[in-house]
């Protein structure tokens, strides 16, 4: 009999070719580091492009990654916390303004959520709702840039914040679909901040990176400076559009394309190869290298220039000395971070997670950073998880829980 899930944390990435779940807990005397226990991983086929598309065959998905996590960690899973993705999502700038009233012009934890409320005051369509909070900086009485301003004493509070929104139709059937499948989802969050949290050490918070989630049917992308999030945009480009591209290219069905893809597409080509080859229905098929090499480029040669298209906006295009770290499962493309780095003209590099024991080396690869991150938030968003271990473990690794959980409580 399985045990009920109790000190368990979840992370489930609902991915548009892959579901996965990763199941961790805190290791007993080690200061409150985590050690993943289960892990489970499903093909999805009811999403495009991080959409729900067909709500059963995304719940039976996240059934089969649940139950293998399950039968691997001996716990029943009931709760996760999910990212959610799609080119819905949207992140845009906001204001709030309030005045202190108190006799002594203390700054208190309320004045500080009056005006992060005041932020939130937007107009928003009807069919949109806000999935998640960042309060970039605090200005007070003019002085600008206060991390935070409780304590400090003044007149006029204002805070520079950076809201993400999604479409309400997309959020109600993602919710339909974990219903469906008997998990509650106890927060949402987007992709690209749960790889974040996995594979970002404190000094590259503080000192400006991108992160660059590619997944298969979308790029999840990230600004994180000053330890505070800037910018939040989700590109619908991914690796899925690598194997259309080449099964257009190389004039050969989705299923060779793909074999292509994983096994041969690089950005770093070999001088003494010229032709890849592929066996598929008893078949052996040639390509040329060269061709492979060219779609390949053209199709993250797209990607980056939206990318800087999107640094471009908020003036930080080569401006990040933390460069650029790539996570996803496209991110395992062999030469990806040379040719990141070229284009963005920044320093680049691929992910790894860190700080995390157990059976880490089952999930050690770029596409399990997101859902390994999502697994790290659940632990630091959970209200009762205000044990000195999970303290330990946010101080020791990112120094922003009390702030993280601050703005997830307000995200639902």
């Amino acid at each position: 009999m399985r045990e009920t899930q109790t000190n368990c944390f979840i992370g489930l990435d609902i991915g548009t070719a892959t579901v996965r779940c990763v199941i961790g807990m805190i290791e007993p005397n080690s200061n409150g580091k985590l050690s993943v226990i289960g892990h489970g991983s499903a093909p999805n086929s009811g999403m495009r492009k991080g959409t729900v598309v067909h709500v059963d065959d995304v719940a039976d998905a996240v059934i089969k990654a649940i139950t293998e996590a399950e039968r691997i960690s001996g716990q029943n899973i009931r709760h996760a916390t999910v990212n959610v993705n799609g080119s819905h999502v949207v992140g845009f700038n906001s204001k709030g303004v309030i005045a202190i009233s108190a006799a002594n012009r203390e700054i208190t934890p309320d004045d500080r959520l009056r005006v992060e409320e005041a932020a939130t005051v937007v107009s928003l369509p009807a069919n949109r709702e806000i999935v998640q909070f960042f309060a970039k900086n605090y200005s007070l009485d003019g002085q600008q840039n206060i991390k935070d301003p409780v304590g400090m004493q003044g007149i006029r509070l204002e805070v520079d914040a950076h809201i993400v929104t999604a479409a309400t139709p997309n959020l109600r059937n993602l919710a339909h679909a974990l219903e469906k499948a008997e998990v509650e989802p106890v927060n949402y969050t987007v992709s690209s901040l749960a790889s974040a949290e996995a594979v970002l050490s404190r000094q590259q918070k503080e000192a400006g990176t991108l992160i660059l989630d590619i997944g298969a049917g979308t790029t999840n992308m990230i600004v994180i400076e000053d330890g505070e999030v800037q910018h939040v945009a989700i590109i619908p480009v991914g690796g899925t559009n690598i194997t259309n591209d080449l099964a257009i290219g190389l004039k050969t069905d989705l299923d060779v394309a793909e074999k292509v893809k994983l096994h041969h597409a690089t950005l770093m080509p070999e001088a003494n190869k010229t032709t890849v080859t592929i066996k598929h229905a008893k078949q052996v098929l040639s390509f040329d290298l060269a061709d492979v090499v060219m779609i390949t480029e053209a199709r993250i040669d797209e990607l980056l220039e939206l990318v800087d298209k999107e640094l471009v906006k908020i003036k930080r295009s080569r401006k990040l000395p933390g460069g650029v770290v790539l996570t996803g499962g496209t991110a395992s493309l062999p030469g990806i971070a040379e040719f990141t780095r070229d284009k963005l003209q920044l320093p680049a590099r691929v992910g790894h997670i860190q700080n995390v024991g157990g059976l880490a080396d089952t999930v050690e690869g770029t596409a399990y950073c997101t859902v390994v991150g999502l697994m790290m938030l659940d632990m630091l968003l959970l209200p009762s998880m205000s044990t000195p271990q999970a303290a330990g473990f946010a101080q020791s690794t990112f120094g922003l829980a009390d702030k993280l959980i601050k703005r997830f409580k307000k995200s639902r």
